[in-house]
């Protein structure tokens, strides 16, 4: 029961990482700039929206790298 649970959020999170991956500008800006991070983004450095950004895929990333640990530690017993 708990391990499908996990697999649940697993899956959910891997799909949410590849969004949040997606949005994040690279050289010539991105996905990102549409939400308001092309205003003076190339002279003010990061922007509140990339900040914000850079945080949740971060907290996305460290959930996912717990939901493979679990589910590692899961599966192999």
């Amino acid at each position: 029961m708990l391990t499908g649970v996990v697999i649940g959020i697993h899956v959910i999170v891997s799909v949410a990482l590849i969004m949040l991956i997606l949005l994040h500008s690279g050289r010539g800006g991105g996905l990102s700039d549409m939400f308001g991070g092309a205003v003076g983004g190339a002279t003010a450095g990061s922007t509140v929206v990339d900040r914000n950004l850079d945080r949740i895929t971060v907290a996305a990333a460290i959930i996912f790298a717990f939901t493979t640990v679990i589910l590692g530690l899961q599966l192999s017993q």
